[in-house]
């Protein structure tokens, strides 16, 4: 199927003679560039396979990072809860304080386990689906790293929030099983504050690990766990089938970009029906999910929303260069699975336009060398002004070289670029 293929070459920068094709695609047993990337007419294009070492070389760090934070997560979450929480329980006359805390201990729908497991998985398995048409080393490999941010990131801050935070789950007081002592006299922080109606957990007769937990409601680790790998695959989703974009999409790429959302908010959902969690938990824990995911996405795409650059994967050892017109040479143009209105073509992929962006220079360009950028020749197509790169002169010209403003070419809405 040639998942992960090494590119012999990337889009032709001279937009002007853009055809719309695509370039055949060698096999992932196809003969290897040991290059770190290929060239086209003196242009480096990033979308390349790399060596086990490169790869390794370029992700260390990642990968230390993720092991010291996951086992960081694991210490605090096995760690009895830092506060020394105060509750009520009943009135002088018997009644409950809080009925909303006396709910039964039930069974979980849906583990935390299998929550966290089904917010790597499935979000992964659509990675590697896409790679049909996507067919790139990068876009599995950023996408399931910047899974990783997001998962990892968002249970370690959940679960300090509870350690030191937490909170009274909706079975709390049928797992603390109280018992008031019968003369009530002050014994630790046993019958205290207005009315000597407030107690600790030293009047709990429970399982002490089942109290523990029910002292750390909050945030929803599951909800925290499913927003922070479901809303990434939404962003992922949205940027392979390019739903908010410059074309009319079929509804079933809607329908596809929200069964994620669906996921998630069914997972938080199903904790107040086993009553697991208060609905603030949920939410706490959705918050937290939604926030790492948009940021873990931003890390390694070029942009969320941003329909132009959404789908191309950033690297570390280059900058991408933002700007509008076509593809030119980062070899990107076509990290999409939609193959409509153009997307996935060499000149078809993004005009300039969109709200919030650079509208100058070419689109998708990382930065060159030194050596490169000091040459005027190889820069790739003009940019927005017209300019090549070099410093105008009073007379209208660039210090070394004239400037050009001849068309390079015209959108599908008959738009000139000059």
């Amino acid at each position: 199927m040639g998942f992960f293929n090494r590119r012999t070459a990337a889009a032709d920068p001279n937009t002007t003679a853009a055809a719309g094709t695509h370039e055949k695609k060698p096999g992932i047993f196809s003969k290897r560039n040991h290059t770190t990337a290929t060239t086209h007419n003196g242009t480096p294009a990033w979308n390349t396979r790399p060596t086990f070492g490169q790869w390794i070389k370029a992700t260390a760090l990642d990968i230390i990072s993720m092991l010291f934070m996951g086992m960081l997560g694991l210490g605090v979450y096995f760690a009895d809860p830092a506060p020394s929480r105060s509750f009520p329980i009943v009135f002088s006359d018997g009644e409950i304080v809080y009925p909303q805390f006396a709910y039964p201990l039930r069974n979980e729908i849906i583990p935390i386990y299998a929550a966290a497991l089904m917010a790597f998985f499935i979000p992964f398995i659509v990675f590697l689906i896409c790679q049909i048409r996507v067919r790139s080393f990068w876009d599995v490999n950023n996408a399931t790293i910047g899974l990783l941010y997001s998962l990892i990131t968002a249970a370690v801050f959940q679960v300090f929030i509870k350690w030191l935070i937490g909170g009274l789950r909706p079975h709390f007081l049928a797992v603390c099983k109280p018992v008031i002592p019968a003369n009530m006299v002050p014994h630790g922080n046993v019958a205290n504050g207005y009315r000597q109606i407030m107690f600790d957990r030293s009047i709990c007769t429970g399982d002490k690990s089942e109290i523990n937990d029910a002292l750390e409601s909050m945030p929803s680790g599951h909800t925290t766990a499913a927003f922070a790998g479901f809303v990434y695959l939404y962003c992922y989703l949205n940027g392979k089938l390019k739903v908010f974009s410059n074309y009319h999409p079929a509804m079933w790429k809607l329908i596809v970009l929200y069964a994620p959302i669906l996921g998630a908010c069914l997972i938080g959902g199903a904790l107040t029906i086993d009553e697991f969690h208060n609905w603030y938990d949920i939410l706490a824990g959705a918050v937290i999910g939604s926030i790492m995911a948009f940021s873990s996405y931003r890390m390694t795409y070029a942009s969320v929303w941003d329909f132009r650059f959404n789908h191309i994967p950033l690297i570390r050892s280059a900058p991408f260069i933002y700007g509008a017109g076509p593809s030119t040479f980062d070899g990107f143009h076509d990290a999409t699975f939609t193959r409509k209105a153009g997307w996935g073509e060499h000149n078809g992929s993004a005009w300039g336009g969109a709200p919030g962006d650079a509208a100058d220079g070419p689109r998708g360009s990382m930065a060159q060398s030194a050596a490169h950028a000091m040459d005027p020749s190889a820069h790739g197509a003009a940019n927005g002004r017209g300019t090549h790169g070099g410093v105008v002169g009073t007379g209208g010209h660039a210090a070394g070289h004239s400037i050009d403003r001849r068309p390079v070419g015209g959108s599908r809405m008959g738009e000139q670029m000059v």
